[in-house]
């Protein structure tokens, strides 16, 4: 009886000094990983630079058990954010410095410990050099849960390198999948819309349509609204030689229906055409030779393009319906006039479309 005593009086010392030990640790941590990824720069800096996709590649999201994700409407970019929560753990990340298609600053919390993320995109011989570092300070509990898991450091590293493992392959496989499919001839029916106009450079088009379609999702969610179709892109101008675009996103909605003045959401009605449908299936970086093999198809079949009609990508399936970018599924709608209706006269009114395929 007196030797388990003894035992239990000296696990119980054990203890309090392991305890001690732990606690009065120096709690801050530094690591670096850099990791090399397939795929061209630019690509692998849209991809990290959206929130949406680290459920593909971040290594602590990959659990059996589900974890519950918040995103707000802005998702890219400084000042985009997100939440998340899991029965063994919650944190945030916040960005709030971006060097287009260089760098990323991010500040974040998980489970009470805050930490500062660095990324450095930068051209390889292979593809791309992503170098993350991470720097933060560690609670209690943090302290605790690390020690008996090789410590901070290794848990860190093993996280960072697993991540960027993870983006590897998924940008090997996602992004490089895709099929595009031209569907023949259609007609859209007219519908109503609530949409966002917006006038700027062509290389900055594909950018902006990342960032108004969320917005635009959100608030339709935020106001309680019912999507009466798919949400949309119309380019109402694309002009190459002035290097000037005009698109307007919007969301079907049954019927017409008023904002209050001074929104920049308002209200329009997109009409009835005939169109050549085209559907990509796979990551929007692929909507360039979408564009193209829908318009050689249009000259290979003698089909007459119809310059002052509405030329649309809808956006069937997103990634708020499924993470995998080689899933995805986009729409391309080319107005053309009807086969037998005479070709009439262009003139030099007419909007500036025809090169929208060397976006």
């Amino acid at each position: 009886m007196r030797i388990l005593k003894y035992i239990l009086l000296l696990f119980l010392l054990f203890t309090v000094a392991t305890s001690v030990y732990i606690i009065t640790k120096k709690g801050s941590f530094e690591v670096t990983q850099t990791g090399i990824i397939n795929t061209k720069k630019s690509t692998v800096f849209d991809y990290v630079n959206d929130y949406k996709n680290w459920e593909t590649f971040g290594s602590w999201m990959s659990k059996e058990d589900p974890i519950l994700f918040q995103y707000p409407a802005k998702t890219m970019g400084a000042g985009a954010h997100f939440t998340w929560e899991h029965h063994t753990s919650s944190g945030s990340i916040k960005t709030y410095f971006v060097k287009e298609g260089d760098s990323i600053a991010q500040v974040g919390n998980f489970s009470g410990t805050e930490f500062r993320l660095y990324w450095k995109f930068k051209e390889s011989p292979k593809g791309t050099s992503v170098t993350v570092h991470c720097k933060g300070t560690m609670n209690a509990y943090a302290k605790f849960a690390s020690f008996f898991k090789g410590g901070i450091h290794s848990l860190a590293e093993k996280t960072i390198a697993k991540s960027l493992e993870n983006l590897d392959r998924t940008m090997a496989y996602e992004m490089k999948t895709y099929a595009i499919k031209i569907d023949g001839i259609v007609s859209r029916n007219a519908t109503y819309c609530l949409q966002q106009t917006i006038s700027c450079k062509i290389q900055k088009v594909t950018k902006n349509i990342k960032i108004m379609l969320p917005r635009m999702v959100y608030f339709f969610k935020k106001n309680n609204l019912t999507m009466a179709g798919k949400p949309f892109v119309q380019y109402q101008l694309y002009d190459e030689a002035k290097d000037i675009a005009t698109i307007m996103v919007g969301v079907p909605i049954a019927q017409e229906a008023f904002v209050a003045s001074g929104s920049d959401i308002g209200t329009g009605q997109l009409q009835a055409f005939t169109c050549l449908k085209t559907t990509l299936t796979g990551d929007y970086s692929h909507r360039n030779e979408a564009w193209k093999k829908a318009k050689k198809y249009i000259a290979d079949h003698h089909l007459t393009e119809n310059f002052a009609g509405n030329y649309v990508e809808v956006y069937t399936l997103t990634i708020d319906e499924v993470k995998s970018p080689s899933k995805w599924k986009t729409e391309i709608y080319i107005p053309i006039f009807p086969v037998a209706e005479t070709k009439p006269t262009p003139t030099d009114t007419l909007t500036k479309i025809d090169s929208l395929s060397q976006q």
